[in-house]
């Protein structure tokens, strides 16, 4: 089963971790709860930053037995559906903004042995990934412009949650619906409310001044869990 009995899943993000102690940091966050470790990795090209590849996901897979969800904010994702499967992801989730042949790239990551997610960005329409609903696991709605961590949330994507939400329910009601961007114990009640159950979160997580565990309790505790 993907979500446990209380509803809901938290994935801290370590765009937002200390790469130094990184494997230290996601053992933090494991202890304390972390039910997946996001991946977000970007290419300077489809989004104007560049973070991490195969390798660093190679290490998470050493660190953590937690399941790792990657995020390809890239150009051309078909060409690293290999290479991360290979690494260790779970779950590869693809932009439909940066892929015409979408069906295709989310049979290619099912073939690689990985769930299949297809990703958003805040001024995509939900017409875009009507389509592949049949044919995913995970629709990520992005609630910030990617390519930095630390933005502010968008509470104008809500609606559109609301709405993959219930058109999901008539063709495929066991797709998760993932929101990724601003997500804090402020913001992840409106997202939870919409429809979302997966929560990325990383300053929110790992830029908490008390530390990981913190961050993950004020997120549980603004959904009422502890």
């Amino acid at each position: 089963m993907d979500l446990p009995e209380k509803d809901f899943l938290i994935a801290p993000s370590i765009l937002s971790a200390d790469f130094g102690c990184l494997a230290e940091e996601i053992a933090e966050a494991e202890r304390a709860g972390a039910d997946w470790i996001h991946v977000d990795v970007m290419d300077g090209r489809f989004v104007p930053n560049l973070t991490m590849g195969p390798v660093v996901v190679r290490g998470c897979r050493r660190a953590t037995g937690l399941p790792l969800d990657v995020h390809l904010m890239v150009h051309r994702p078909d060409r690293f559906i290999e290479p991360f499967a290979a690494a260790g992801a779970d779950r590869l989730t693809v932009h439909v903004e940066a892929n015409p042949q979408i069906q295709r790239t989310l049979t290619m990551i099912r073939a690689a042995g990985c769930r299949a997610g297809v990703a958003l960005n805040p001024g995509t329409p939900v017409e875009m990934v009507r389509p592949v609903y049949p044919f995913i696991d995970l629709v990520l709605v992005m609630s910030v412009n990617p390519g930095f961590s630390g933005q502010d949330f968008i509470p104008e994507v809500l609606p559109k949650v609301r709405r993959i939400r219930e058109e999901l329910a008539e063709v495929n009601p066991g797709c998760l619906i993932e929101i990724d961007g601003g997500i804090s114990a402020d913001t992840i009640t409106a997202a939870y409310t919409s429809g979302a159950r997966v929560f990325v979160a990383g300053s929110a997580v790992f830029g908490h001044p008390n530390g990981p565990a913190a961050g993950l309790k004020d997120l549980r505790g603004a959904l009422g869990h502890w």
